[in-house]
């Protein structure tokens, strides 16, 4: 599936970043709402909680006002009290209207409703008498019963006093009760956000690495010389401008690759034609064919025959690494005896051992494994003629093969200077000699190592050079028994 990418890997990164920080967003706005809600419910809770003790002490206090008025006015009768009757009466009539606009349960309103018929019966029938004309015993005698019926009214106001304080309770419980679903809320998002949070992290990483991902697969096909498999990168057009640059990179290495290669066939066939001449030549002098030779011509023309035999190693070394590259990864396997192998190889050499009187130390079981027998005869030759090059007159070279689990190790070891430390990463580099190769009195191309990586590589296999405490060198080599398990 063709994920779509934006133009540039920045608008990648932002688009990223903010699908991730989006979910948390939105909880942050969500929850916000939720607390400015509770504090609203707050607010108006405190506001109706004090309302609601002000208009009931409102109450009580104009019921005992009006008490006091009304008791006056039936006593003394004057026209100013009646007057101040009449606003004591209004004032009532304010604060329970405010009362009945909070929210009262069934049994206030009935309370409330009540305390409103009683007050308005006890005020107009003070209001509509005549203190004046009625005698002083029936004003006094009605001023106590007046007095009577409002005190009934305060004290039922104060009851109201005390029961408004259910009104507080009512909003307290719903306080809580939006608060226990905000936080309810809160746990959902939190449950329902951190999953979603991490697949976009997930989601995003994938999406951003692929194409990193691909850069890097393109460079390490580079850097193990494979410019046959086309570089694609599939990201924003910045990386596939890069992705593409490295194809052209690939092509460009492909070419000079193979002028490379072409090159050292070509001269390495041309330098065979005259090296051929030379060596006959030396051969026709050696056998005095044309005429006897003192004794210092006949050494110079073994020296003659010897280099010329020495260059023409070189030349086929030559050839052979050019060969491995242009062939390089194919291989015609059969089911092949590691200890036939490592005799033949051994018999191969067992004459330039007999120049140095060096003692061959040999283990190997009786194994078979799927390979290419010859790249893996060139393979151990190499490895055996370079530790017959650097090991001393009279010492040992030991080549150890067994089966490993999945693989065949062969560990091939002397007794020669070993390998300086410096020189442990280039040791497999074409053409690269080290310090100790060059100072030793054998020379050569720098290729058989070289060579011998190449082959073990296109078994699916490794080669390396083993760190040890005694004196020589160690090499190892892994190859797969089974050809398949190497399809690398």
């Amino acid at each position: 599936m063709q994920v779509p990418y934006p133009k540039s890997f920045r608008k990648l990164l932002l688009i990223g970043f903010s699908l991730v920080a989006l979910p948390l967003l939105i909880a942050l706005v969500n929850n916000a709402v939720s607390i400015d809600r509770l504090a609203d419910k707050s607010r108006h809770a405190v506001y109706e909680a004090v309302q609601a003790t002000e208009s009931s002490r409102a109450l009580v206090e104009s019921i005992t006002n009006e008490e006091r008025i009304a008791r006056q006015y039936l006593v003394l009768g004057e026209a100013v009290l009646q007057e101040g009757l009449a606003s004591a009466h209004e004032r009532f009539l304010k604060a329970a209207r405010a009362l009945s606009q909070l929210p009262l349960s069934q049994r206030q309103r009935e309370q409330l409703d009540d305390i409103l018929a009683r007050e308005s019966a006890v005020y107009f029938r003070t209001i509509t008498q005549n203190p004046l004309s009625t005698p002083q015993a029936e004003r006094l005698a009605e001023a106590e019963v007046v007095a009577g019926e409002f005190a009934n009214l305060a004290e039922e106001g104060r009851a109201m006093l005390a029961t408004s304080n259910e009104v507080i309770a009512r909003e307290v419980a719903a306080m809580q009760e939006l608060a226990a679903r905000a936080q309810n809320i809160v746990l959902w998002q939190l449950l329902a956000l951190i999953p979603a949070a991490i697949f976009l992290v997930v989601g995003f990483s994938l999406v951003l690495t692929r194409p990193i991902r691909q850069l890097d697969a393109g460079i390490r096909k580079l850097g193990n010389a494979d410019f046959e498999s086309p570089i694609a990168v599939n990201g924003p057009q910045d990386l596939e401008y890069l992705g593409r640059q490295l194809d052209w990179l690939r092509q460009r290495l492909a070419v000079v690759e193979e002028q490379k290669s072409r090159f050292l066939r070509h001269v390495s066939h041309e330098l065979k034609t005259p090296l051929t001449a030379l060596r006959e030549g030396s051969e026709l002098l050696a056998d005095e064919s044309a005429g006897p030779l003192t004794p210092e011509q006949k050494e110079v023309v073994r020296i003659l025959r010897d280099n010329s035999i020495e260059l023409r190693k070189l030349i086929e070394n030559l050839l052979n690494y050019s060969a491995v590259q242009f062939q390089k990864g194919s291989l015609s396997t059969s089911p092949v005896k590691m200890r036939e192998v490592i005799k033949r190889v051994a018999a191969d050499q067992k004459l330039a051992m007999i120049a140095k009187d060096l003692k061959l130390k040999f283990l190997c079981p009786d194994f078979s494994l799927e390979a290419d027998e010859e790249k893996l005869r060139v393979t151990l030759d190499n490895l055996l003629s370079n530790a017959i090059k650097f090991s001393p007159r009279g010492g040992t070279v030991s080549i150890v093969a067994r089966p490993s689990g999945h693989d065949a190790v062969v560990e091939v070891m002397d007794e020669g200077p070993g390998i300086n430390g410096e020189d442990r990463e280039r040791i497999f580099d074409p053409f690269f000699q080290g310090r100790q190769f060059e100072a030793a009195s054998v020379s050569g191309t720098g290729l058989g190592l070289s060579i011998a990586r190449e082959h073990v590589l296109s078994h699916g296999g490794d080669i390396e050079l083993v760190n040890h405490d005694g004196v020589g060198a160690h090499f190892r080599l892994r190859v797969p028994l089974a050809h398949e398990k190497a399809a690398a």
